[in-house]
């Protein structure tokens, strides 16, 4: 291998049960070599579904470890099949693997013994960058200790991306105007009551919402949002269960409600369904990151010049969206620890999230709230700026993760077992709505003793 490249060693992998560790070493910021300088560092990251995403954060890592004299070698790893999810568990339990590795929004609380503390990170990055939302803090703050640095690659919201002619033509709302590119929204009138009524007008005029039922993550996040909007929890952050509630109940006959327009197979749709549905021309909104424009960009140009991504509807208790981080997280097992802490910090800089950024296509979010104004966003197109509000710029929605604020443990199984959107389903399918409670009281119970 040539000098020049000695530092940088690169593999992608589909899958890994379990890895050597490697090691470097280097301080959060700045870096000064000494007897931890050089070494190796392992880095396994999620392999991005944009095309050409990974090699911004390849890059990346390259221009750090050239400086560092540090090698280093990253493992892509696709999420497709649970892979991402099964080599965190395999090098958990082998206590081997990488130093770093990327986790998805609940894995951090899930690994939080086995995780080093980043609060000397965090807390410079806080100061430069501003603060975090507090979906970020709930998921990635354990027990007064930052266990996961928000990473940029792979975060996102999953708010409402609409057509532009269907809204108008059928709901009589503009939502340009409403959330006009480059200036802040003028969303007030965009309430759940608003949104029933754009559904049912849509789907008489032949082009329904296509809001999911089923039990992947896409259904779950717009249920979780839904439900926070009416202030419903299923437990509570002390880890009491309070399904049997007015908030729970309104949520329930707000789905019932909209069941009605949307299409019939939604409770079986997946987390592509949703996207298959806009892209086709059918659907007047969905749920979603950029990810179903950016298809249409490819497969559908005509589709995605009507496609503008804006803010969801203010519930009674406010307006919620769903956030689905991931974390670059650093094994308690890993022997070069102030390297792994270093190269996040790198990596976290406002410029390196804004490269990571415009190499996904705007798809990427970085957590930190001074960092919501990149120029992607802006010049997205077509139609120019529908992109512009999807990073939340003015914070005018509250950024939310189904499940919680039960302890995590709880939360998570409320999020992986579906159960907002099955109390849904059972009580839209004609269950007597204190049966479909008791039944979530049931399956509550069975996580705590589980």
């Amino acid at each position: 291998m040539a000098s020049s490249n000695k530092a940088f060693v690169r593999t992608r992998r589909r899958f890994i049960a379990g890895t050597a560790a490697l090691s470097a070493g280097l301080v959060a910021a700045p870096f000064v070599r000494g007897a931890h300088a050089a070494g190796k560092l392992s880095l396994g990251f999620w392999d991005h579904w944009v095309p050409g995403a990974n090699g911004a954060t390849e890059k990346l890592v390259k221009e750090w470890a050239e400086k560092e004299k540090v090698e280093v070698q990253i493992d892509f790893i696709t999420s497709q099949g649970n892979k991402l999810l099964l080599t965190s568990a395999a090098e958990s339990q082998a206590q081997a693997g990488h130093d770093i590795l990327a986790l998805a929004t609940w894995l951090p609380a899930r690994y939080a013994r086995q995780l080093v503390p980043v609060d000397d990170v965090m807390g410079p990055l806080i100061q430069q960058n501003g603060a975090v939302n507090a979906t970020v803090e709930y998921l990635g703050k354990i027990g007064g200790h930052w266990i996961g640095i928000p990473a940029t690659v792979g975060s996102q919201i999953k708010g409402p991306c609409s057509r532009i002619d269907y809204m108008k033509q059928y709901a009589n709302i503009d939502v340009q105007a409403m959330y006009p590119a480059g200036s802040p929204p003028k969303a007030e009138a965009w309430t759940y009551d608003t949104f029933l009524k754009a559904a049912e007008a849509c789907h008489k005029g032949g082009h329904p919402f296509g809001i999911g039922l089923g039990t992947t993550a896409d259904n779950v996040d717009t249920a979780g949002a839904i439900f926070h909007g009416f202030g419903a929890m299923l437990v509570d952050d002390k880890g009491n269960i309070t399904a049997k509630s007015d908030a729970v109940r309104q949520a329930l006959d707000f789905y019932k409600k909209l069941m009605q327009f949307l299409p019939a197979d939604v409770a079986a749709w997946d987390d592509a369904s949703n996207n298959k549905f806009l892209v086709s021309g059918q659907g007047s909104m969905i749920m979603n990151p950029p990810s179903a424009w950016a298809v249409a960009k490819r497969d559908a140009p005509k589709v995605a010049e009507q496609l503008w991504t804006h803010g969801f509807a203010q519930g009674p208790k406010g307006r919620f969206a769903p956030f689905t981080p991931f974390f670059w997280s650093i094994w308690n097992f890993s022997k070069n620890i102030p390297a792994a802490k270093s190269l996040l910090a790198y990596l976290s800089s406002a410029s390196a999230s804004e490269q990571m950024v415009e190499a996904s296509g705007g798809y990427d979010l970085p957590s930190f709230e001074k960092l919501t104004l990149f120029k992607v966003w802006a010049e997205a197109e077509p139609p120019k700026g529908t992109l512009f509000h999807y990073p939340n710029p003015y914070n005018h929605q509250v950024l939310s993760v189904a499940g919680a604020p039960a302890p995590h443990a709880i939360a998570e199984r409320i999020y992986t077992q579906a159960t907002q959107t099955q109390m849904a389903v059972r009580y839209f399918r004609g269950e007597a709505m204190e049966k479909t409670i008791a039944w979530a009281e049931s399956e509550l119970e069975g996580f705590m003793r589980n």
